[in-house]
């Protein structure tokens, strides 16, 4: 037998074995790869490939390698309310339909989270009126009305009968101008316990806070409280002109202890009330990645401790950051 003879019958040997092996999805992609056997034969004359061991599977071509299996689910103990599924409603006999225009956008975000680490998420944590929220519709502003409708429609793709379309009716807001907002009086009260030592946590935090004092002038200030076991102040109510200094006790922060949120909310809405300013935005900031676990941990009792604050002006903002204790 001679080499060429040899050569050719190794080449329709590989092709079996690829073949045998390969995915049903991709038979015709693999069977393409032998075709240029006149480019490889030179190859193995001048640098011959060393024989494979006799238990040494064949190798994959790259663009054929099968996926990896997706990792395991991560254990966490995230927690979701199943929202529901809106029932269809005859407009015949109900025509109004109420909606906030503050709609969550977090939904898409979670979802996102958990595909990108390679799992799926809980049939709870998606909600679509909060995907389609996450999403830029494009809608123009309106120059001076605080709100306006855009709506449309199209024959309905799922096939009902000819005379069923889908409606859609969007609402866009007035986005205000920079330069008419309201001085804002933000007290932020951060999470620092130990659980907040990860990078998409306390760090994130910190990132957060440094893009917001570059969107603040002199108008705004911030004060920083924070809580692991106890709750203390890190930075009083400082003029937002005053950069170098918010940045500085921003960038101090390291995680501590345990999570009393309610000390930490009970001493920044104190701080709050000494920095209020009628007419402008008054706000306190949670900044936490989950519940509570020392002091008064039920959310009730820590609502209702600063429900008095709020009807003084004083609104509470939560943000949620890393995942787990979600």
């Amino acid at each position: 037998m001679n080499a060429k003879r040899l050569m050719t019958m190794i080449a329709f040997l590989v092709l079996f074995v690829l073949q045998a092996c390969a995915p049903a999805a991709a038979p015709t992609a693999i069977a393409v790869e032998p075709q240029k056997p006149a480019e490889s034969r030179p190859q193995h004359r001048e640098e011959p490939a060393p024989a494979a061991a006799p238990t040494a599977a064949p190798a994959w071509p790259e663009e054929h390698r099968p996926a990896a299996e997706p990792p395991a689910p991560p254990p966490d103990d995230n927690q979701f309310q199943d929202a529901g599924v809106n029932p269809e409603t005859n407009p015949v006999y109900d025509n109004l339909s109420t909606f906030a225009l503050d709609v969550d956008t977090s939904s898409y975000s979670v979802t996102r989270r958990y595909i990108n680490d390679g799992s799926l998420p809980p049939y709870d944590a998606v909600r679509v009126e909060e995907f389609v929220n996450s999403f830029d519709q494009g809608y123009a502003a309106p120059r001076a009305a605080a709100f306006t409708i855009y709506a449309d429609g199209a024959p309905s793709p799922h096939g009902y009968d000819e005379g069923t379309y889908i409606l859609r009716f969007g609402v866009q807001g007035y986005r205000v101008p920079d330069s008419e907002r309201k001085p804002a009086v933000l007290t932020f009260v951060i999470d620092v316990s130990g659980s907040m030592a990860m990078e998409n946590r306390l760090g994130l935090v910190q990132r957060s806070l440094h893009l917001l004092v570059d969107q603040l002038d002199e108008r705004d200030s911030i004060a920083i409280v924070v809580y692991g076991d106890n709750a203390r102040l890190v930075l009083r109510p400082t003029s937002a002109s005053r950069r170098g200094v918010i940045l500085n006790a921003i960038d101090r922060l390291r995680p501590e202890g345990s999570t009393n949120a309610e000390a930490g909310l009970r001493l920044g809405y104190q701080i709050a009330q000494e920095a209020y300013q009628e007419g402008a935005n008054n706000r306190v900031i949670l900044c936490s990645d989950g519940v509570a676990n020392v002091g008064n941990v039920e959310a009730d009792a820590i609502l209702a401790e600063v429900h008095r604050y709020v009807e003084n002006g004083i609104t509470l903002t939560s943000a949620g950051f890393g995942m787990g204790n979600f």
